[in-house]
């Protein structure tokens, strides 16, 4: 994992340089960002780069064996905790987690879903319906592993993901090895909620803070990875808002298509056409709760870019010109400033609604009446 990998943010990539040429790398990173930041990414790059026996002014070399190794992400000197179900305080749950390779889950979830959220953990071990903890037995873990001679006589790194999931038995075990580890042992924590962690904790390390993406960002890195067209990547960048997460899901479900799809809704509400609008019902019902929350996205941006159209902000608007057309009639012939900022809001509610396993067949029939209402009178004073 390389700097050179992360897209942006080249002013966080040079302080964290920097801090390590200069000696004034701490023994305990917090790097702390929004959902979908490159939090996780930075701290990988960092230890590649401590590790790196050949580094460059500016990143690691990639090619000597320790790069090599954490590319994979299997250095003897590159430690992860991480989330678990269960206590940990057991002898049966111990044993039961050394019947699966959990670090190895890790291992393929850090480098195929760097931008992934806790959900996406869960997801991928199965894990609903279990409480997750970094556990006290799992701290002791920690503390054991890093009381071990380096293998290779360099940096012994620990990685934490999500170190909100400590309860407070687990990080007061922590505590003094944070404040006093051992010679050349450095700790990467790695949150998207800081504000969940103990003050004790957040008192012992330094911050990061790794900011949100920019839509020109997200923009470039869907098209040089070759991830979407440059059409499709102008469309899904804003609708992402920095999330590179939401833009990796996006890629193929916002195209083209959620726009149209958006176009003929708002078509056949302005018109009450009922029957159109439960066909719709039935079609947004009966897509995934991800499709569902991009779709809703795709309509908020559309009311956006409206608004900005009506404003004559064109040098701000993100839409692609094929759309444009749409988005022009749209407010000048059917809403006005009021009646948009009140479809935002539902959107935006609907939304809020769909992430908590709304009804949504009850939640979409409701959102296109309502809709319909609001577009219904300025067609009439027409």
């Amino acid at each position: 994992m390389l700097f050179s990998n992360i897209p942006g943010l080249e002013e966080v990539k040079e302080k964290i340089i920097q801090a390590v040429k200069n000696n004034h790398l701490a023994h305990a990173l917090l790097f702390h960002g929004p959902e979908g930041s490159a939090n996780l990414k930075m701290a990988l790059a960092l230890a590649t780069y401590l590790h790196c026996e050949q580094a460059k002014d500016h990143d690691a070399c990639g090619t000597c064996p320790s790069c090599q190794r954490m590319a994979k992400l299997v250095h003897p000197d590159m430690n992860f905790a991480f989330p678990m179900p269960g206590t940990g305080d057991s002898k049966e749950e111990e044993e039961d987690k050394k019947k699966i390779d959990f670090v190895g889950s890790f291992r393929e979830f850090a480098i195929n879903l760097p931008y992934g959220n806790i959900s996406d953990w869960i997801y991928q071990n199965d894990f609903e319906k279990k409480q997750l903890n970094i556990s006290k037995a799992a701290a002791r873990q920690i503390i054991r592993t890093l009381s071990l001679k380096s293998f290779e006589g360099g940096y012994k790194i620990m990685l934490i993901w999500a170190p909100e999931y400590m309860n407070s038995s687990s990080a007061n075990s922590l505590l003094k090895i944070l404040e006093e580890p051992p010679q050349k042992t450095v700790f990467l924590l790695v949150t998207s909620q800081p504000e969940q962690l103990l003050t004790t904790i957040l008192s012992r390390t330094q911050k990061i803070m790794i900011r949100a993406f920019t839509d020109e960002e997200i923009m470039s890195h869907l098209v040089n990875e070759d991830l979407c067209s440059r059409e499709a990547a102008t469309q899904i960048a804003p609708l992402a808002d920095g999330n590179m997460r939401e833009a990796y899901r996006m890629v193929d479900q916002v195209e083209d298509e959620n726009t149209v799809l958006i176009r003929d809704w708002f078509r056949a509400c302005y018109s009450i056409q009922v029957n159109e609008m439960m066909s719709f019902v039935e079609l947004f019902s009966s897509k995934d709760k991800e499709a569902q929350k991009s779709l809703l996205l795709s309509g908020i941006n559309v009311i956006r870019e409206v608004m900005l159209d009506k404003s004559k902000v064109y040098d701000l608007m993100r839409s692609a010109d094929s759309d444009r057309d749409f988005i022009h009639k749209l407010g000048v012939n059917v809403l006005d400033e009021d009646k948009l900022s009140k479809i935002y809001e539902l959107l935006n509610q609907a939304y809020y609604y769909i992430e908590r396993n709304a009804n949504v067949k009850i939640l979409y029939t409701d959102l296109s009446f309502k809709i319909a209402r609001i577009m219904k009178p300025l067609q009439t004073a027409s």
